[in-house]
């Protein structure tokens, strides 16, 4: 990378985009991860990724953003999405960055629902009402290295203010060292995974999308699709919903306490806030090369060494869940043989175990070099939704989802993340992610489906996946007695 005086990445000007300059700086600053996260709740349209304090091989960059210069929302009565977002990306641009890492640019989400511009396939308007894609252009930018221990200050400079959003960066951290801790609630141990009904609830009750007796005969019918030949694996999921009466970032803190994840993620978009924990890895692009990671296969982690031993043994040789990874790869390699160059295409590493806070899950590494000709927008029509979270082939587990669950996906299963001016990116998968909106929050939870896949088991699967997430949702929102924070 070529770094010109006091700072700069110089470029130079053409008629089609905004051609912008890059200046930055390396700080060190002793401020809490939490308390930066406590002060970009107070600006306009925050987002962060990452910010929780735990180490992680995918975890190296946290960033802190708000104040955008613009925003760019989809709709679901929209027409042309694609042409519109191809259009919005190339507004901006930057000749030279810092390979890797996000120095300023777009951060937000795409839809699953957003699926249905891309493949034939019907689906059911989203009761949520949330954007199919919702895009912030942020011109400051904080990020915290996790593996040096210091902050990067971005800015994106349009007319000669690159120092000034330095200095105003650099403001933001100086007030974010000198507020008080935010209090950190207690992990919600007395909760109670069948503490679930359809029925108007208590606001101790959470509310599903479907009885277990419906999720049950949606499995028997997943099954039949399979028998018959239609698909080989569908992944199905329910959603849970619960009144929600805190402010949403301490969800967030809650959660990178007590369920960190290396793609966690807040968006507050004033009307509506986003929490994910996500810890599955949608789709990175740096330099020409794109990677994804599909998950599929999960066990509980209790910290009790007893209790992980026999669930990671059951992962690593449950012959059931290596052969979905297997159909998902295949899967991921055709859909990345669309838009990467002949024989690039290789599978990094084919069933790896990662420990979470509360569960293993087994991962897949598939990588591929590009075509030159293709951008981050044919990317995204080639490959989304993920595989992981649909099944295979993928237009029928499309097909079969939207008929199947009751209600529109929305966000979930889609992807959070960031774009860069240079057309870098790295998304996640919106799994473990709560969205509230109107005092509601609103959390959904699915699983692989296989020929001879267990019903019942299906079904404690999704719980336990929904625990952590519903657990976070009940401990900031009962009254805390002092003696009950750390």
């Amino acid at each position: 990378m070529r770094q010109a005086e006091n700072g700069f990445l110089a470029t130079e000007n053409t008629e089609e985009s905004i051609y912008c300059r890059l200046v930055f700086k390396k700080v060190q600053a002793n401020v809490k991860l939490q308390n930066l996260i406590q002060y970009y709740s107070t600006l306009s349209n925050p987002s962060i990724l990452g910010g929780a304090e735990f180490n992680s091989s995918r975890n190296r960059y946290s960033y802190f953003a708000a104040e955008p210069v613009e925003i760019f929302e989809f709709l679901a009565d929209g027409e042309k999405p694609f042409e519109k977002l191809r259009t919005v990306l190339k507004k901006y641009y930057i000749e030279e960055g810092i390979e890797g890492v996000f120095t300023g640019g777009w951060i937000g989400f795409f839809s699953y629902d957003l699926g249905k511009f891309i493949e034939d396939v019907p689906c059911e308007a989203d009761d949520i009402g949330l954007p199919l894609i919702r895009l912030c252009f942020y011109d400051k930018v904080i990020c915290f290295d996790h593996l040096e221990n210091r902050f990067h200050l971005f800015a994106i400079d349009f007319s000669g203010d690159g120092d000034k959003k330095i200095n105003q960066l650099e403001n933001i951290l100086n007030k974010a060292a000198n507020i008080e801790d935010e209090p950190v609630f207690k992990p919600c141990d007395n909760f109670d995974i069948n503490d679930f009904g359809t029925n108007p609830p208590s606001p101790r009750l959470w509310r599903t999308s479907m009885t277990k007796e419906y999720y049950l005969d949606a499995i028997a019918k997943t099954k039949r699709y399979i028998y018959d030949g239609d698909v080989y694996q569908i992944n199905f999921s329910q959603r849970f919903s619960a009144d929600f009466n805190c402010e949403p970032y301490k969800l967030f803190l809650w959660q990178n306490k007590f369920n960190p994840s290396p793609y966690s993620a807040y968006i507050d978009a004033g009307d509506f806030q986003i929490v994910s924990a996500s810890p599955e890895l949608f789709i990175n692009i740096n330099n020409g090369s794109i990677t994804t990671c599909p998950i599929k296969g999960t066990r509980p982690r209790t910290l009790k060494k007893d209790a992980d031993e026999k669930n990671y043994a059951e992962l690593i040789g449950n012959e059931k869940e290596k052969a979905e990874l297997d159909m998902i790869i295949d899967l991921e390699r055709n859909d990345l043989g669309r838009i990467c160059r002949p024989g690039s295409i290789k599978v990094a590493e084919r069933r790896g175990i990662e420990a979470f806070a509360t569960v293993y899950h087994a991962v897949s590494t598939i990588q591929g070099r590009l075509k030159e000709e293709i951008d981050f927008v044919d990317c995204l029509k080639a490959i989304f939704p993920g595989g992981s979270i649909s099944g295979a082939p993928k237009i029928s587990a499309l097909k079969i989802i939207n008929a199947l669950e009751p209600t529109a996906r929305g966000l979930y299963t889609g992807s959070i993340g960031w774009i860069d001016l240079k057309g870098n990116a790295c998304l996640n998968i919106a799994i473990r992610t709560i969205i509230i909106k109107d005092r509601l929050a609103f959390a959904q939870t699915g699983g692989g489906i296989v020929a001879d896949s267990d019903a019942q088991s299906e079904w404690n699967e999704t719980l336990i996946k929904a625990k952590a997430l519903l657990a976070g949702i009940k401990a900031v929102n009962e009254p805390q007695r002092k003696d009950d924070l750390f």
